[in-house]
């Protein structure tokens, strides 16, 4: 592989909050008793194997040491691989580095399977649907010993049994969006993303050398020969002839 390509997927720990209702509301800052931090993360590096990946987890509250880990992993990559991660993970990422005191790590191409897949109208773009259609051997993990918000709750409480669910459900999520990521990879607007250098025998999606000619695109600039990868689907332009 050319880049490093790393998938990545965080659970936050809850606010706390004071609040006199039940349903909507606004709740202001001094209503807040305890602060959201980063509680676990699971990351592993595309292609390698599942016992290859890495968890790590806070149960006292103070994340520096998970941020810190995490950092030296974001930094490493060339490509980073979320689902839903441009909206949800990297900004939560981000805010708890900056409150830590923690300087930028090097910048990445981020690559979302959420907007990946956006542009099709399937029935949910949740990972739990798109991962039932799409992936085999790991589908989104339901945590079913700890259904919804008990699971938080139950870690909050050190509860072992929980904490190993959470692992095991931090890191299903990281296999699953690599696979989905995989599986769809071929349909993506743009590179999805070019992990290997391309050229005219490679693939720069799945770098699998099955590259067949599909005509040309001419455009003002001249006329270019399109290619299509016979193992991953992606259309891809060479140079101009």
């Amino acid at each position: 592989m050319d880049k490093q390509v790393l998938i990545v997927d965080i659970e936050t720990a809850p606010l706390i909050t004071m609040v006199w209702n039940l349903g909507k509301q606004y709740v202001t800052k001094d209503q807040v008793l305890e602060d959201w931090h980063i509680l676990a993360f699971s990351a592993k590096w595309l292609n390698e194997p599942a016992s290859k990946i890495i968890y790590m987890e806070t149960r006292n509250g103070d994340d520096t040491p998970l941020l810190k880990k995490l950092w030296e992993l974001l930094n490493k990559a060339d490509i980073v691989i979320t689902q839903n991660g441009k909206k949800f993970d990297e900004p939560r990422i981000k805010a708890r580095m900056m409150l830590t005191g923690m300087k930028p790590y090097k910048p990445f191409e981020h690559h979302d399977t959420f907007l990946q897949n956006k542009d099709k109208e399937f029935t949910s773009h949740s990972l739990d649907y798109l991962t039932d259609k799409f992936c085999i051997k790991y589908k989104k993990l339901k945590h079913k010993n700890f259904p919804g918000l008990s699971l938080w709750k139950e870690c909050r409480k050190n509860n072992n049994k929980a904490w190993a669910e959470m692992q095991k459900y931090n890191n299903w999520d990281v296999l699953s969006t690599e696979e989905l990521y995989l599986n769809t990879r071929g349909w993506a607007k743009k590179s999805a993303p070019e992990a290997y250098h391309p050229s005219a025998e490679k693939c720069g999606t799945c770098g699998e050398n099955r590259l067949e000619k599909r005509g040309y695109r001419i455009n003002a600039r001249g006329r270019f020969q399109r290619y299509q990868c016979m193992s991953c689907g992606k259309w891809s332009v060479g140079g101009k002839l």
